[in-house]
């Protein structure tokens, strides 16, 4: 047996455990007290298990009992990441089942406190770890991982860590989570799914002095080195896993921007602070459309913050002008960006590449505030890490001018968001269009109730992710992203926009993704990009591989 292989949940191929206590102690075989009297008797498990054999529905109701009488959610975070540790199939039965209960502890806003403490609630590694140490040695450290069968990579340095800045190794939580949502939204298969943390040193001094950091104890390389670092990483994922999905996660403006224009034509991979962000925000702007009515051409857009999230959400909305029939730099007229130095404007010095596009003839404006009334934006998006940032005054004034203002305070974690849900209602009368990127409670004002959109990239990559590995893209493009944003928009109910939200209920993941992942699929079918033939009936073939959280039985 100990050399038997299994097709375990959608084909991933695994080695069988040896007979008795292996079984409890692998995560992907585990099933606890649940497995059966026959399976007892045949895997050596009799004794090592409490008699009674429960069903998984029993195990869900014991590991929902524990995670709500938790006091904090940390330790609801610590517990879930236990139980991915021993048994991964009950794990994704109950996120799935409380998707929404469950989306802020193993990601946004939890997983950015769990990254920020990451070396003090260590239990258990989970990923792979390559380091400055693994120089000239890459491809052989990632040969080490069990199986060569990986369809999704997700890969940081931690350089800059949602809107928590440079957290070095500890920002493993990230790719963790992320991959968890791409099983748990849109059902790509756990066990080919990869995260992966390449520790370059970290600037992080108070990390530099705790002792219980987990990783390298020295600043971050730059430069050339850096980029030797990575060529040889990039290099080492094509040979131990040809064909994968790499997809960049939370590295720092000065290398995202360039590493995507680097690979993303020698490979398929994306970056999902551009992209993904980009992506799921046009569908809210889409989706915001609908309510204030006319076309993305009447509105004039105001970015705080002009990083990889903005760029990347200007560059979706200046597509969706191109097909209104704009001319690229008459769309781009109507997107502005504030940054830490004021209104970006022609002729301001030091301006670096990723910005020059958005730099518009007009007066230098100090501030948020005055850039708001020198603009007057439709839509106000705030992407800038900075708590609090849309004033009273601000967004009165935008209210000022628009009957549905559109605010979009889109930092995470909820600390960094630039308002709160009830403060832009508030301000407004009821009348904002409000998105945020972590989540926010419902707000009752004036009798009516709003329900804020949460403009949370896991409504967007697990899809893309799925369209690609179903059709064996060999690239991933913008298009690919806009088809994914319009797919999600489409999706809204006419009910959901009559409570405000600009964005489906989680509770509709699964429809969403799989839609999400037919129009990404139709995309690559069209530009040739596939390696896969195409199938009879798409839809049908997408959802046939999504992975499903349940036993397999491994006695007659």
């Amino acid at each position: 047996m100990t050399t038997t292989k299994t097709s375990h949940h959608n084909g991933s191929s695994r080695t069988l455990p040896a007979k008795g206590v292996d079984w409890l102690h692998n995560p992907i075989f585990n099933k606890g007290t649940a497995f059966t009297e026959a399976e007892r008797d045949a895997l050596g498990l009799r004794g090592l298990l409490p008699p009674h054999v429960q069903t998984m529905d029993e195990q869900v109701d014991r590991v929902m009992a524990n995670f709500r009488a938790k006091t904090s959610d940390i330790e609801r975070y610590i517990q879930l990441v236990g139980l991915q540790d021993r048994n991964e199939t009950l794990f994704y039965r109950v996120v799935m089942d409380h998707l929404e209960e469950m989306m802020p502890i193993i990601y946004t806003p939890t997983v950015g406190k769990a990254c920020q403490e990451f070396g003090h609630i260590f239990r258990r590694s989970r990923g792979m770890y390559v380091s400055l140490k693994d120089r000239g040695n890459i491809a052989k450290v990632l040969a080490n991982w069990p199986t060569h069968d990986v369809k999704v990579i997700v890969v940081t340095d931690g350089e800059r860590i949602l809107g928590l800045g440079d957290l070095g190794a500890s920002g493993m939580g990230i790719p963790v989570g992320k991959l968890s949502l791409y099983t748990a939204c849109a059902g790509i298969n756990p066990n080919q799914c990869l995260p992966i943390t390449v520790d370059v040193g970290t600037n992080n001094e108070a990390f530099l002095k705790d002792p219980l950091y987990i990783g390298l104890h020295q600043k971050r390389i730059a430069g050339a080195e850096f980029d030797s670092f990575i060529e040889e990483f990039i290099v080492a994922v094509q040979q131990v896993f040809p064909g994968v999905l790499l997809q960049f996660e939370d590295f720092g403006n000065s290398n995202a921007f360039r590493l995507l224009e680097k690979y993303r034509d020698r490979l398929c991979t994306f970056n999902d602070d551009i992209q993904g962000t980009g992506s799921v925000a046009l569908a809210g702007v889409l989706s915001a459309l609908r309510l204030t009515g006319g076309k993305m051409s009447d509105h004039r857009v105001l970015f705080l913050g002009a990083g990889e999230a903005g760029m990347g959400i200007a560059d979706n909305i200046v597509a969706v002008l191109l097909e209104e029939g704009l001319t690229k730099a008459e769309a781009r007229q109507r997107i502005w960006f504030v940054d830490s130095k004021g209104l970006i404007v022609k002729g301001r010095e030091g301006l670096v590449e990723h910005k020059l596009n958005y730099a518009h003839d007009h007066a230098p404006c100090a501030d948020l505030l005055s850039a708001v009334k020198a603009i007057k934006p439709t839509m106000l998006i705030g992407v800038s890490g900075q708590p609090r940032t849309f004033t009273e005054e601000i967004v009165k004034t935008v209210g000022s001018y628009n009957k549905r203002p559109v605010i979009f305070a889109l930092s995470n974690p909820t600390s960094k968001a630039e308002c709160t849900a009830e403060e832009a209602y508030k301000w407004t009368d009821g009348r904002a269009i409000f998105a945020s990127g972590s989540p926010f409670a419902p707000v009752t004002l004036n009798g009516q109730t709003h329900v804020p959109g949460q403009g949370n990239n896991a409504y967007i990559f697990p899809g893309v992710g799925l369209g690609v590995v179903s059709t064996g893209a060999r690239r991933v493009t913008d298009a690919m992203f806009v088809a994914a944003a319009k797919a999600l928009a489409s999706l809204l109910r006419e009910d959901e926009l009559a409570e405000g939200r600009i964005y489906p209920s989680l509770k509709r993941i699964h429809e969403v993704s799989l839609k999400i992942a037919v129009a990404v699929a139709e995309e690559v079918y069209a530009s040739k990009l596939n390696t896969l033939p195409r199938p009879a009936d798409l839809p049908a073939h997408i959802q046939a591989q999504m992975y499903k959280p349940e036993y397999t039985a491994y006695a007659p």
